[in-house]
Formats: structure tokens, C-alpha cells, sequence
């Protein structure tokens, strides 16, 4: 840990750290606390620029800072946190107290600036400075009310001024000076029923602003952190504590990361001495910490909280290094487990370098490394894991078992910003896949296998309870993606009311089980040409037809339709390499070459078959009431 903060102020000595910011999210990855908190002061000092001039590609959210009190402090924490994920932290912070303007403003400047998230942060004193002397609980029953009425404000604001930016808000904590300056108890009571239940109307304002984020500070007041410093409030109006505004700044991190489309998927679990205790190949099934005793029932609850995530639609895989057939039986039989062997979509059990099953689980699984965690008691895999496949997140374990759930949900990484119905059925349907994966070892030629696969694909433009999980393809899709433009919820119903534009979901099924909800195309058009803004399709079904049948549908709508061409885009990132040729192999012509981007035509003269094995079923045309279709 001292060795990568030593090398990352080495950088900065040299004046090297922005040419080696691709470093510095492996430097961060072990740093905790005051080490990272020091890391983000020199991050801070960056100049993003500097970095974009020397790594173009690096995913540059604009953060805009706005609240009540001085923030300073909050800068090199969500600087650092964002690094920690790869990302360059852009970060405009307001003048001092300027929340008010800057939101309830539809010309305000920090709309003006376009940034991705906006970050009100607030503290209690956002209250407390407007109460009168002296005071009571009505007093504080009204200002209240009047923070509610303006953040509700703002929300409705920034829907509009800032399209496709996350506006995230934060809860009050109470600090225990405020309620004792009441000597009647009961009033205190009623001080404290007061503030809760404006809590819980501030935490249910994403209910109805889905563009809205809402952190909870309560959960990291209760793993012992400090609300605020009383030094630092009165002299600095600094009104959180450093320690609370790291948190925050943690928090803001993953969601800055889902918008960035880094989503985790996949947790890989160590099995000895993580999932149960003991060595299984020295003790053998019977000898294993699964439940009774102290250890054992520690191992339980860690295996519950997994099932929890599991049924949530993590995927759930273990990376053992034992003898499969023992691993199986006994995550088959053992009767103390409480995670069983249908809870895990992929086992692997042998005595080969974990990093290299994660990579072969990775491919298997058609996503990319960087979708997975990985948990293991040993020092020495952790860091084999870290260094050889670097996007993963590891977690560390340790020899107390009763710190194993804590430890793996701290970070959040699985978190959403919204669960869709295609997330709970995700690990059945990885399931599915190595039932396809068997019967394709049945046929000696792969267009057999397609052919028996009875494939059916449906396209047709998204229904309002699709825009969810449409946006969480844009968000989480990095492969099948010709542009990876990122789309919240509320974008995805925009566009599909938009008369120049259409939403298409394409939908999958074959004689193993619906696919659900795979892929989308976002269509617009101007005059006689069809645009195709992007064209994105899950990992799971990829190399079967899908997309090339999908294709077809569309240009020949745009024949059919009467128009004269259709354009689309290919955004070159480090992740969507896999769609590269996806346009000239539909016939389409390049028409503007750089090193970012490639625009191309196709005059709809010759269109590209559908694959023979797929039955497609195309609608275009919108539900009676949604407009017309371009």
C-alpha cells in the first residue's frame, strides 16, 4: 500500500502523472482511507487536460458541484474515487451557498456546463442556519418544508436544463447538539419524528424523478463515522466530516462508473476457507466450517448473502483451486450449505492459475473481465488477479469469516440504478447457455447447431415498461456497441416521443428459453435518410444471426419506406472492437474516416441477407397513441 502511494507521488514529483494516468487505477486499488485520501490531493491537482491531450480515450465525466457550506474538501475525494475505476474526474465547483441558484436556474451556469452528474450536497446546517432565536420543532417543521418544496424544484429543473445528467442528493444527518438544545423531551421527540420523515420524502423523490439519485448517509453514520467535525463547522463552514464526504465521495464513485457503462455482473468466488472454512481436499466434506459452531454459522451468513445477490441477477461462479468432481458433490450434498450447486452458473475446480479460469470464464460468458469481482482469501491470488487482469475488482477476505459479508458489499459494485425483470432471470438464463453450449458439441458444423437452435427474433418499437431495461443496455453494454452513447431512463422516454425517432427493442428466443429483452436500436430520421444513432445487442447472443437479421429489418423498412439512405456510426473504444466491421459487412460504404469515428451510407440498392435459421418478426409502425414511425 506505501509502495503505491510512494510511486504515485513519484509521478507527481516528476510531473509524469498525467502521462501515466492509465497506472493509476491499479495504484489506487489497495489504498484506503488517509493514504487515499492523500492520493486524491494529488489527483486533484491534475489538470484534466493534461490527461485527455495524452489518453484521449479516458472516460471524463463532468462532475458540477454545488451545496451549502464550503466543499472544497469533497474534491480530491471524488477525484479519487473516480480514479479508482478508471475514469478522470472533471470536477466545476460552485461558489459558496449557491445550490439554490444554480438549480432552481434553467440558465443557471452549471446547467450552462453540461455535466453529466450534479452533485447537491447538503448537510444539516442547511436547516439549522435558517431557524430563528430561539426556536422550536415548528420552526424546524417549516424550514423543512421549505428545503423539500426547493429541491423538489430543482429536480423538476434540471429534468429539462440538463438532459441525460443525474442529479444526486443526499440525506441531512442530525447532529446530536440539535436536538438537545430542546429541554422538553417530548419536543425533542417531535424533533427528531420531523426530520425523519423529511428524510424519507427526500429518499423517495427518485419515485418520481427518475433522473434522481438520493445517497443515505445514514448507513455510513452507523459504521461508526463521524457526522461532522464542530471545528471545522464553525471556522470553515466546513459542515461534514472528511471521513463522511470520502463515503459520499465512494458512493459517487460506482455511480459514476454505471454511467460510464462499467457495470459489474459477475462475482467469483474462492471456495476454501471464503465460501466454507477449511481446506476441502485436507479435511474433505465433512471437515468443512458450513454451519453449527461460531465459524461455521459466520460461513452461512456469507453464503445467504450471496444467494441474496444471486437472486438479484449477479452470476454467480466459483474459482477453486481443488478437484472439480469433490467441489461439485459437495456443493451438491453437503447438507450445511447454504449456497448449493445450482446457485453457481460456472464452477471451475482445478490447479491451474485462478487469473487465467477468470479469463476463460470471462470469454465463456461473452463479457469482458472487467464485469466481474472477485472475493479470495489469499494475498498472494488477489494479487495474481490484480496484476494479470487488472479490470477486475478484488476483494479482500481474511481469516474472520464474520467480516466476509461487509467486506464484499462495501463497495457496491453490484448496484443498479434501477433492477429490470431482465436482471432477476439473468443467472437462469446463463444457465441456459451451457445447455447451448452442450448440444453445439452434438454437431459436427456450427450452421446445424444454428439450424437446431430454432432461433425466433422479434423487433418492434419499445413499450414503456421496456425504457428501463433499454437504458440499462446502453449503460451496461460495452462489446455490441456501435457508439456507446449512454442513455438514463428518462433520455430512452424522450426519444421514444420524439416523432422523428424510434426506440426498437429486439427481443430472442430459441428452443432452450426466451432470451428476453437482448438488444435495441435507436433510429431517427431526417428527410429522406435514416439514421441509425446506435445499435446495441447483449453479450449473451452474440455470432448467431441476431444482428445481421436485425440489420436487414431496418434497411429494408428504409426501402420500403420510400427513403434514400441510411447513415450509422462506429465509435472506436477499447472495449467495442467486436463491431468494428459490423456496417461494411451490412453493405455499407465509409464515408469520413478519423481516429475517433467512422461515418458510414448505404444506398439501400443491394440489402444483406437475414440468417436462413432465424424466424424474424419486425414492427415498425408505434402503438396507437405514440406517434408515427419514421
Amino acid at each position: 500500500m506505501g509502495d503505491d502511494l510512494s510511486e504515485l507521488t513519484r509521478l507527481h514529483r516528476d510531473g509524469s502523472l498525467a502521462a501515466h494516468y492509465p497506472r493509476v487505477r491499479a495504484l489506487l486499488a489497495e489504498l484506503t482511507g488517509d493514504p487515499l485520501a492523500r492520493a486524491g490531493r494529488l489527483l486533484a491537482r491534475l489538470d484534466p487536460d493534461d490527461v485527455l491531450a495524452a489518453h484521449p480515450g479516458t472516460p471524463a465525466p463532468l462532475l458540477a458541484l454545488t451545496g451549502h457550506g464550503t466543499l472544497t474538501g469533497a474534491v480530491p475525494a471524488l477525484t479519487a474515487e473516480l480514479a479508482r475505476h478508471g475514469l478522470l474526474a472533471r470536477v466545476r465547483l460552485s461558489p459558496f451557498d449557491s445550490w439554490v441558484f444554480d438549480l432552481a436556474d434553467p440558465a443557471s451556469d452549471l446547467y450552462a456546463a453540461r455535466p453529466d452528474l450534479v452533485l447537491c450536497l447538503l448537510d444539516a446546517a442547511t436547516v439549522t442556519d435558517d431557524l430563528p432565536t430561539p426556536w422550536g420543532a415548528d420552526d424546524v417543521a417549516r424550514v423543512l418544508e421549505e428545503k423539500l418544496a426547493l429541491l423538489e424544484r430543482a429536480a423538476e429543473v434540471c429534468a429539462t436544463a440538463a438532459p441525460g445528467a443525474t442529479l444526486v442528493l443526499n440525506t441531512l444527518p442530525l447532529l446530536p447538539e440539535t436536538p438537545a438544545q430542546l429541554l422538553d423531551l417530548r419536543a425533542r421527540a417531535r424533533l427528531g419524528a420531523l426530520w425523519r420523515r423529511a428524510e424519507a420524502r427526500l429518499l423517495e423523490l427518485p419515485d418520481r424523478h427518475p433522473h434522481v439519485v438520493v445517497v443515505d448517509l445514514l448507513p455510513q453514520l452507523a459504521r461508526g463515522v463521524a457526522a461532522g467535525d464542530v471545528r471545522q463547522s464553525v471556522y470553515a463552514r466546513a459542515h461534514l466530516s472528511d471521513g463522511l464526504l470520502a463515503r459520499y465521495a465512494r458512493e459517487v464513485g460506482h455511480l459514476a462508473r454505471l454511467s460510464t457503462g462499467g457495470g459489474k455482473k459477475v462475482l467469483a468466488l474462492d471456495l476454501d476457507n471464503t465460501v466454507w472454512g477449511g481446506v476441502l481436499g485436507e479435511v474433505g466434506p465433512d471437515g468443512i466450517e458450513t454451519d453449527g459452531g461460531y465459524r461455521g454459522e459466520a460461513f452461512r451468513r456469507f453464503q445467504l448473502v450471496v444467494r441474496q445477490l444471486a437472486a438479484q441477477g449477479v452470476l454467480v461462479t466459483a474459482v477453486s483451486k481443488n478437484d472439480l468432481e469433490p467441489v461439485e458433490k459437495t456443493l451438491r450434498e453437503h447438507p450445511g450449505l447454504a449456497l448449493r450447486e445450482e446457485d453457481f452458473v460456472r464452477i471451475r475446480a482445478n490447479w491451474r492459475p485462478k487469473h487465467e479460469n477468470i479469463a476463460e470464464l470471462a470469454d465463456e460468458l461473452n463479457l469482458g473481465a472487467d464485469s466481474f469481482v472477485f472475493v479470495d482469501d489469499s494475498a498472494f491470488e488477489r494479487g495474481l488477479v490484480r496484476r494479470e487482469l487488472p479490470g477486475v475488482a478484488v476483494v479482500a477476505v481474511d481469516e474472520e469469516p464474520a467480516l466476509h459479508p461487509g467486506r464484499l458489499l462495501e463497495d457496491g459494485w453490484f448496484a443498479a440504478r434501477e433492477l429490470t425483470d431482465e436482471d432477476l432471470v439473468r443467472p437462469a438464463r446463463y444457465r441456459e447457455e451451457r445447455d447451448r453450449r452442450d448440444f453445439l458439441h452434438t454437431f459436427d458444423s456450427l450452421d446445424g447447431y444454428l439450424r437446431e437452435l430454432d432461433t425466433t427474433v422479434t423487433v418492434a418499437p419499445a413499450a414503456p415498461g421496456e425504457y428501463a431495461r433499454i437504458s440499462q443496455i446502453t449503460l451496461r453494454t460495452n462489446q455490441f456497441n456501435l457508439t456507446t452513447r449512454r442513455l438514463q431512463p428518462a433520455d430512452v422516454r424522450a426519444l421514444a416521443a420524439d416523432p422523428a425517432a424510434l426506440v426498437l427493442g429486439v427481443r430472442a428466443a430459441d428452443r432452450f428459453g426466451d432470451h428476453g429483452l437482448v438488444g435495441a436500436v435507436l433510429l431517427r430520421q431526417d428527410g429522406e435518410v435514416l439514421h441509425v444513432d446506435n445499435f446495441l445487442l447483449s453479450c449473451r447472443v452474440f455470432s448467431r444471426g441476431i444482428e445481421q437479421t436485425v440489420l436487414h429489418a431496418v434497411l429494408r423498412h428504409a426501402r420500403d419506406s420510400g427513403l434514400r439512405e441510411v447513415r450509422a456510426a462506429y465509435r472506436r473504444t477499447p472495449k467495442n472492437g467486436k463491431v468494428a466491421d459490423f456496417c461494411p459487412r451490412g453493405g455499407f460504404t465509409a464515408t469520413t474516416v478519423t481516429d475517433e469515428e467512422t461515418l458510414f451510407r448505404h444506398d439501400l440498392a443491394e440489402l444483406p441477407e437475414p440468417a436462413a435459421h432465424i424466424r424474424l418478426t419486425a414492427r415498425f409502425g408505434r402503438a396507437p397513441g405514440e406517434g408515427d414511425a419514421p
